[in-house]
């Protein structure tokens, strides 16, 4: 969950939370548990260390805070963040992706190369095997073709297999798509997709990581990342996956997330189609066409609107035409879920009857 909101960040401030996440062992509960006890991350780094064992946080974590890898990582990073079209969003900042703030280990920090104002809009994840078939890429690159070309953002992995065909996909078709990386983003991998991430990030797209610029392949970040995916997304489509694929993680957070989980299925006698066959015995959608998934949003917005009202009484349309809007804004003001207050929008944009600038909503007028 987001921190109550602050002042912006000064650039003292700034560097702090940049020393703080690189501190080994320091996960995002154990940072945000900072932040509350002392007030900011400046005010962390100089409390004495007693004080941070009295928080329950390792001798390790507070140890290393005057460490030189830990203030030059921190320097490096600022001038990272010097560099056109490279970014660091903050969960407690207003430009912090309002879906993404809803679960309960939110990244503190996320680097982003690209245009991070795409990961207000819609998303939807597409995962899937890394060595899957190539009916499984051919069915991955459609879908995403369509869901891109319906106005979605599709956000996966960067992987090899099933995640590069979505991305590649989006890509092509001139939409937009979210590659979430399990390393820093100066430390790409598996670098086989490197030019598809620069391609990506040259389209308007966007490739973005919660790990510090030079962190490298560790494999306990994979599984890790997933929950960014799937937390950034309105729901999460398996494409194609074993019963042993991390696919089935990324689900199954989706599911823990209040998240829409859907997949498809394949052969009996194909590996990578049973753990979709499991996703949908645990109640996973059953999808075959783009239609399933969009009937499956639409059911998260059963508007309480007779045949005879007007279409200016649509309850965001209410509110739009009253001020303008964030997303986040306008589930707090209609006591809207926001995963459904962002299903609704995606709709109201596609009728031409909303438009989203600079992450704020308006109501169009005809």
């Amino acid at each position: 969950m987001k921190l109550p909101a602050v002042t912006p960040v000064s650039p003292a401030e700034l560097e702090a939370r940049l020393r703080l996440h690189r501190l080994p062992e320091l996960g995002p509960v154990r940072f945000k548990k900072l932040l509350e006890a002392f007030g900011s991350a400046s005010k962390a780094l100089g409390a004495p260390a007693s004080a941070w064992k009295s928080l329950g946080l390792p001798f390790a974590c507070a140890e290393a805070r005057r460490a030189v890898e830990v203030r030059d990582g921190a320097s490096h990073a600022l001038a990272w963040l010097e560099r056109p079209g490279q970014h660091l969003l903050m969960w407690d900042q207003p430009d912090y992706p309002a879906l993404l703030a809803e679960i309960s280990d939110a990244p503190p920090l996320l680097f982003v190369a690209g245009d991070p104002g795409i990961l207000e809009k819609p998303q939807l994840a597409m995962v899937g095997s890394r060595r899957a078939s190539r009916p499984g890429m051919d069915t991955a690159a459609a879908f995403s073709r369509s869901l891109a070309g319906a106005g979605f953002v599709i956000t996966s992995g960067l992987a090899l297999g099933i995640d590069a065909a979505a991305h590649q996909a989006a890509v092509d078709v001139g939409g937009r798509t979210v590659g979430v990386l399990g390393t820093g983003l100066e430390k790409f991998y598996p670098q086989r997709n490197q030019r598809l991430a620069d391609a990506m990030i040259a389209s308007g797209s966007a490739v973005v990581s919660e790990f510090p610029l030079d962190a490298g392949p560790t494999a306990s970040n994979f599984p890790r990342r997933n929950r960014i995916i799937s937390g950034l997304s309105l729901g999460v489509l398996v494409v194609e996956a074993s019963v042993a694929s991390g696919s089935l993680i990324t689900a199954r957070l989706a599911a823990e997330q209040g998240r829409e989980v859907y997949a498809i299925p394949g052969s009996i006698h194909h590996p990578g189609a049973k753990g979709c066959h499991q996703l949908i015995r645990d109640g996973a959608v059953l999808v075959e066409t783009i239609e399933h998934i969009l009937e499956a949003l639409r059911g998260w917005q059963q508007l309480p609107l007779s045949s005879e009202t007007p279409p200016v009484s649509h309850p965001l349309l209410i509110l739009l035409h009253a001020a303008p809007h964030t997303s986040e804004a306008l589930s707090i003001s209609s006591g809207w879920a926001l995963p459904k207050v962002l299903a609704a929008l995606t709709e109201l944009e596609m009728d031409g009857r909303a438009v989203c600038e600079s992450g704020r909503w308006f109501a169009r007028v005809s």
